[in-house]
C-alpha cells in the first residue's frame, strides 16, 4: 500500500473518518488509530484480491 494512502482516505472518505473516530473513542492515540485503519484497508484489499478470479492459462498453438 502506498505511504499516504490511508492519510488520503482518511481525508476523502466518510466511512473512514467514522472508523477513525471510533478508534479515538476507544481510547486510541492518533498514530495507533492510523496503524489500525492501516490494517483495516489491507484486509479490504486481500479480500479484494482473493475474490477476484484467476486468469486461465491459455493452451499453446501446436
Amino acid at each position: 500500500m502506498r505511504p499516504g494512502a490511508s492519510t488520503a482516505r482518511a481525508t476523502q472518505e466518510k466511512r473512514t473518518r467514522l472508523y477513525l473516530q471510533r478508534r479515538s473513542a476507544q481510547g486510541k492515540t492518533k498514530r495507533e488509530a492510523i496503524r489500525c485503519l492501516k490494517r483495516y484497508v489491507a484486509r479490504e484489499v486481500y479480500r479484494f484480491i482473493v475474490a477476484a478470479p484467476l486468469p486461465q492459462p491459455q493452451p499453446m498453438a501446436a
